[in-house]
């Protein structure tokens, strides 16, 4: 799981709430932690997996948040291998952690595998919390039709950039200007904590709110793509909206228990003596919601491919297809428009113009249809419902031009 807590514990002088919930039950704690990592690191690979009788996902074009839900699927996973090799270190060598505890100048490995243990997960599950607020930008962007491809390379400045700068300042204010030295007073833990914590809340707060606008503004996409505002129209839009509820959902329950902990712990904290009898229930409370951390956190990554694709089944099929080379299409595309005369005479003009504003109508309409597919990627049923659209849409076209 990840907590800023696991930083904290690397100092020789840590507070006495982070050591009670340390010192609990490490083994079970580990135990746990590397259950569900592993759980989760299997099955989120499974789901990411291609599967027999399923058919590729056929976009327009390569969309930015298809590719922002593999990266954040990618944080995740490697944030729980970070888990696993902890846990799992942390249960195979007791007599090496115990040595964090204890500051000499012979020994650091210790105190260095713990520092960065702890930077490797914080980094990556931070870096995913930026990709999540990039990927609700993204959607509300597509829907406004204003993002794109490149766009993605500014996604990638954001997230990596802000968690790189984000860990690599808290934990340097956390250690400065020694290991030795940390939580010595609130000027080196308070940053910490803050730095942590703001893409959490960020996404909290902010992802809700882009979320709703991208709701609203694909029901303003729907009703103008015909004209009217049907049962399929109806029913892609709440495909959708259903799809950024579970993304919210899967994410306020894998990370509640985050900020639920903290809280009761910062309580501890202000306290004279957090041993007091009158603080049982806050000290049981804390230890619970310890635990909940290290079975919820990892489990993230596979409750997210739920979210983001469904559940996509067991069978896999590893064999390698060959895929349609694009100048191929292109050629054939050519031919078929070349095989025969174009009109000549006086008319030539007029078909021409009626040509071009009917292509600007249907590129408008596919323009839309990529829209919708970008935010329903995914969900099989909504996407064929925007290409059969699609496809009835350019019909009619082509009748018009017969006609």
């Amino acid at each position: 799981m990840a907590s800023p807590r696991l930083e904290t514990y690397c100092c020789p002088n840590r507070d006495a709430a982070t050591e009670l919930i340390l010192t609990f039950q490490p083994e079970v704690f580990c135990g746990v932690c590397i259950g569900s990592a592993s759980v989760s690191l299997l099955l989120s690979i499974l789901q990411l997996l291609p599967k027999q009788g399923q058919s590729p996902r056929k976009m327009p074009k390569a969309s930015s948040s298809s590719t922002i839900l593999l990266l954040i699927s990618a944080c995740d996973i490697f944030g729980g291998l970070g888990i696993i090799f902890r846990s799992t270190i942390w249960l195979s060598f007791p007599d090496f952690i115990a040595n964090i505890s204890v500051m000499n100048g012979t020994d650091v490995w210790p105190t260095a595998f713990c520092v960065g243990s702890a930077m490797w997960i914080q980094l990556l599950y931070c870096a995913g919390f930026w990709w999540l607020f990039c990927y609700a930008v993204d959607s509300y962007l597509v829907v406004r039709r204003s993002a794109g491809l490149s766009t993605i390379v500014l996604y990638h400045m954001m997230a990596w950039g802000l968690a790189v700068l984000l860990c690599v300042e808290g934990i340097a204010m956390l250690y400065y200007p020694s290991v030795a030295s940390c939580e010595n007073g609130l000027e080196h833990a308070i940053p910490h904590y803050i730095t942590t914590y703001t893409p959490l809340l960020l996404v909290l707060v902010a992802n809700p709110i882009l979320f709703r606008r991208t709701v609203t503004a694909v029901a303003s996409l729907l009703k103008g793509r015909q004209g009217i505002y049907t049962g399929n129209e109806r029913r892609l839009g709440m495909e959708i909206q259903i799809r950024f509820f579970k993304i919210m959902l899967v994410f306020i329950i894998c990370w509640s228990s985050n900020i639920i902990n903290e809280i009761l712990l910062f309580y501890l904290e202000m306290q004279p003596d957090i041993n007091g009898s009158h603080l049982k229930n806050v000290r049981n409370a804390a230890l619970i919601t310890w635990i909940i951390m290290g079975i919820l956190n990892p489990m993230q990554s596979f409750l997210f491919t739920l979210a983001f694709y469904g559940w996509t089944g067991w069978k896999l099929d590893l064999k390698w297809r060959k895929r349609e080379i694009p100048w191929e299409s292109l050629s054939t595309s050519t031919v078929g428009e070349n095989a025969y005369p174009s009109p000549t005479g006086s008319s030539v003009n007029f078909q021409n113009s009626l040509r071009d504003s009917k292509k600007t109508t249907i590129a408008s309409s596919q323009q839309i249809d990529e829209a919708l597919s970008m935010l329903s990627e995914g969900s099989d049923d909504s996407t064929v419902e925007i290409h059969i659209s699609s496809e009835l849409h350019d019909l009619d076209g082509n009748d018009a031009d017969v006609e």
